[in-house]
């Protein structure tokens, strides 16, 4: 019994000894307070050192320019920008390297990454780590601006990047996202890159309010990323707009797509999406507004497309998709395909070329309307017909067409038409931005579609949109 007992005695005691060995290793991590640190750039080391130096969870702010190559941070710490904080790569490589999980870069400028052909080369790059914040920073001159390479639950917000616009062949993408999760981009500015916003196998993750503009080729360009919310961002003049591929599962409300115009432009091209939902989006001057191209079950609901060349090209090779609640007005063509569109639905959409009436006054019109002309087709099988726009054959199909309905394609064709735009608007006009008083004056009050001076000065917008889509960089001016 006492042999029993002694044996007990020595287990609880082994026991004891390891618990307090622990504490004793944990408990000044455990009680340790975070520690303030200031580097200024004129004064003695360096920042690599400070950084070295510095423990998990410390706080580095930086005053003046800092050029010390690339700089890696290791460990879960922040760094802040004080007085005139620029960091400066001095084209050695990448700028920031953020290797550690619960990293935060605040209110820097960051410039100069090395330029390469071979190496995806950033301003800010997050490599496969765990919620990083990237926030208020400046990034000018640089390759790849932010970079994100396995990263997950990162933020990166309100962010102004700008890339050279006298040199855009030699510019990467400004925030790049690469096989990312939960991933928040919100309140970022994004001029003269590749493309604005990019991402690849990127899931689950929300792009709001963003602005990007004067891109060399997109705006926004994502490709096998699903399930991602994109709201109340705007694409403004970008060389070929918005790409949307192989993806499923997405949802764009409240963007603008405005002025992207070009042979290949569109407002957004949808490329073999299944199950996304487009709605209260503005697309306003581009060439084309939609293309959907191989696309399933897309609702494209409640949008206004206003004087776009297209407004919606609409593949054959679409199946299920919904067009409802959206307002056509002022486009040289409103919708557009290269073949059959049985299996997809149209329905209370407002067409401001129809010539139906409302004997019920239940605000849809008696008869259906076919958006498809016929000189829609010819334009898609032969674009070089465009010569014939406005021209008197032309006018002689259209008239015809209103007078017969059942002459025109019978594919596709909206059996309740709305009689007049939809009362709710589709974008904010704080969303809009600049995009004009034209517009939002259309959006509050949705009767300008149908002003008589509108209508006068129709024929007029019509020829300004076709010209543009003929020759984007020409500009026509209206007395």
């Amino acid at each position: 019994m006492e042999r029993g007992a002694s044996a007990s005695g020595e287990v609880n005691g082994m026991v004891a000894s390891r618990i307090a060995a622990l504490l004793t290793l944990l408990l000044p991590g455990l009680f340790a307070e975070a520690h303030h640190w200031t580097f200024r750039a004129d004064g003695s080391g360096t920042l690599k050192q400070l950084l070295a130096k510095a423990a998990p969870g410390d706080t580095i702010t930086v005053h003046g320019t800092v050029q010390e190559g690339t700089i890696t941070i290791d460990k879960p710490l922040t760094l802040l920008g004080g007085e005139g904080a620029v960091i400066d790569g001095g084209a050695e490589g990448d700028v920031l390297l953020v290797t550690a999980d619960d990293v935060t870069v605040h209110a820097l400028t960051i410039r100069n990454p090395l330029h390469s052909n071979l190496n995806d080369l950033a301003g800010i790059k997050v490599q496969a780590c765990s919620r990083a914040v990237i926030t208020a920073n400046i990034l000018e001159h640089c390759f790849f601006a932010i970079y994100l390479n396995g990263a997950h639950d990162a933020r990166v917000e309100r962010n102004i990047v700008n890339g050279d616009p006298s040199d855009l062949d030699r510019m990467a993408n400004g925030i790049h996202l690469w096989k990312c999760d939960n991933a928040t981009i919100r309140h970022n500015t994004v001029k003269h890159h590749r493309d604005g916003i990019y991402f690849e196998f990127v899931t689950d993750s929300r792009i709001a309010h963003n602005t990007a503009m004067h891109n060399d080729r997109y705006g926004l360009h994502f490709m096998f990323s699903h399930r991602d919310m994109y709201d109340d961002n705007h694409f403004e003049d970008n060389g070929a707009g918005v790409a949307v591929m192989f993806s499923k599962q997405i949802t764009m409300r409240r963007n603008v797509f405005r002025a992207n115009r070009g042979a290949s432009a569109y407002g957004l091209l949808l490329k073999e999406i299944n199950d996304g939902v487009i709605s209260d989006n503005a697309f306003t001057d581009n060439t084309t507004g939609i293309m959907v191209d191989g696309c399933n079950r897309i609702d494209v609901r409640d949008n206004l497309f206003r004087m776009n060349g297209w407004a919606l090209r609409l593949f054959a090779n679409a199946f299920d998709c919904t067009l409802q609640g959206n307002t056509f007005s002022g486009n040289t063509f409103d919708v557009s395909t290269n073949g059959d569109l049985r299996n997809n639905v149209m329905r209370g959409n407002y067409w401001d070329r129809y010539a139906g009436y409302d004997l019920d006054r239940d605000g849809h019109g008696d008869v259906p309307h076919r958006p498809l002309g016929f000189f829609a087709l010819l334009v898609e099988r032969m674009p070089y017909a465009m010569v014939l726009s406005r021209s008197l054959f032309v006018n002689l199909l259209d008239r015809a067409e209103r007078l017969i309905p059942s002459l025109g394609p019978e594919s596709l064709k909206d059996e309740h038409p709305l009689m007049r735009p939809p009362g709710r608007t589709s974008v904010s006009e704080a969303t809009c931005g600049d995009m004009g008083s034209n517009l939002k004056i259309a959006i509050l009050h949705p009767s300008f579609f149908i002003h008589p001076s509108t209508q006068r000065n129709e024929k007029w917008r019509m020829m300004n949109v076709e010209c543009r889509m003929a020759c984007p960089q020409a500009t026509t001016h209206h007395a």
